[in-house]
């Protein structure tokens, strides 16, 4: 094992051990008093079903971690990567087919191996505990739809990639950055009327109170917006969510119907004013931003890595290629980019906190706090996660941290 292989192996393990970590110090902060803010909200039944929510996702996540890494390390050590390469070779095809191929056949293996946690955590956690409404022909066809997906655009930009670093020389690193945000950006624009519709169905949402205050509250802050959807997230779940999505002409508001269904007008104007305020503050395109530097760093040293003869021999594959390139760096990357996603989140939190206060200086404080409060109690939110789990894994900040910053700030409560 050369220095590569060390790294890989150490930095990979160490990952993994702090995940764990993570999430035991997690359960342990399980207590069976309910937080002051929730006692009018929780029973302690739900609150308790809440703990076992908690519980059952752990035990599932930490049983897909330590099977993907085992299967990993054992396909590693076992002369997995120069297997496949050597049979793909064999082949003869083209060199760009045999490099496409090569990457699909073990991103396709990655994917049957989580396939089995997937389907449990759907038919297994998700129905236990009263979410899952998707039937198994739909839970199939929502697969068949991301393969297709992935094969129609997913293949022509790995395929573009990869010409890019075969035949562009020194400088390929930076045509496939070029690439890679052309894609992202269009991607943007195209994903509200292309492709989600192809998993659910989006109806403008019917003139009626809930369309009026939605759209008076828009005006009040100088936000134009006419393209309101529901979205029928009943067909998959109970659970609920509202989001913001696409730039320009194709932006749009989206709420689940499950969302719609227990939330006063007040309290969806709120939820909404929050995802307003992320699109008023420009939080979508900084992260679109973050997202493009760091892919830039990615290809930047993927381009360095990719001809060093050590990165080969770390992972068995005898013969140097762009295919296998790729494949070993993405792992030896691994640890980088888990790092690189821990700031991510960290940008995420602070930008949560300040659409909250975007929110309730708007439209009120006192009806965004209502509706994080419904909110917890319909998805079994975990209301004491550790710090140190908020700190690997949380987009938003905790609830009750939330609904305390919310307190604080001497906004008018709506």
């Amino acid at each position: 094992m050369n220095w590569i292989a060390w790294t890989t192996l150490v930095f990979r393990l160490a990952d993994y051990l702090l995940d764990r970590l993570a999430d035991r110090l997690n359960l342990n902060a399980i207590s069976d008093e309910i937080p002051a803010p929730f006692k009018n909200v929780f029973d302690p039944d739900r609150y308790r079903q809440a703990q076992a929510y908690l519980r059952a996702n752990t035990r599932l996540e930490q049983a897909a971690a330590t099977v993907g890494v085992t299967v990993l390390l054992l396909f590693w050590f076992g002369g997995g990567f120069g297997a496949v390469d050597g049979w793909v070779r064999g082949f003869r095809w083209h060199p760009m087919i045999t490099a496409v191929v090569y990457v699909a056949i073990l991103a396709g293996a990655k994917s049957l191996v989580d396939l089995p946690f997937s389907l449990y955590a759907t038919f297994g956690i998700e129905t236990r505990f009263g979410f899952n409404r998707s039937s198994l022909a739909t839970w199939m066809a929502d697969r068949l739809k991301g393969l297709l997906l992935a094969l129609v655009v997913g293949l022509p930009l790995l395929a573009g990639v990869l010409a890019l670093f075969r035949y562009a020389g020194p400088t390929a690193w930076i045509w496939c950055w070029a690439l890679v945000t052309a894609f992202a950006i269009v991607v943007q624009f195209v994903a509200p009327t292309w492709i989600m519709p192809l998993f659910n169905r989006f109806d403008p949402m019917p003139e009626g109170e809930l369309r009026s205050a939605i759209q008076a509250y828009a005006r009040s802050i100088d936000f134009s917006m006419d393209n309101i959807y529901v979205m029928d997230g009943s067909r998959r779940s109970s659970k609920s969510n509202a989001f913001f999505t696409g730039f320009g002409r194709q932006r749009r508001i989206v709420l689940f119907d499950t969302l719609v269904a227990r939330h006063t007008t007040d309290e969806l104007v709120a939820v909404l004013a929050h995802e307003m305020g992320h699109y008023r503050m420009r939080h979508i395109l900084k992260m679109t931003a973050m997202g493009i530097a760091q892919a830039g760093l990615t290809l930047y040293l993927m381009s360095w890595f990719m001809h060093l003869p050590a990165l080969y021999q770390a992972f068995g594959v005898p013969t140097p290629s762009v295919h296998a390139g790729l494949v070993c760096f993405a792992i030896f990357y691994q640890p980088i980019e888990a790092l690189l996603t821990v700031i991510g989140l960290m940008v995420s939190r602070r930008y949560e906190f300040a659409a909250d206060r975007f929110a309730a200086a708007t439209a009120g404080s006192r009806a965004l706090i209502d509706a994080l409060k419904k909110l917890s109690l319909d998805n079994l939110s975990n209301l004491k996660p550790h710090p140190f789990y908020v700190f690997c894994n949380y987009r938003h900040p905790p609830v009750l941290k939330r609904i305390a910053a919310l307190k604080g700030q001497g906004i008018r409560p709506g």
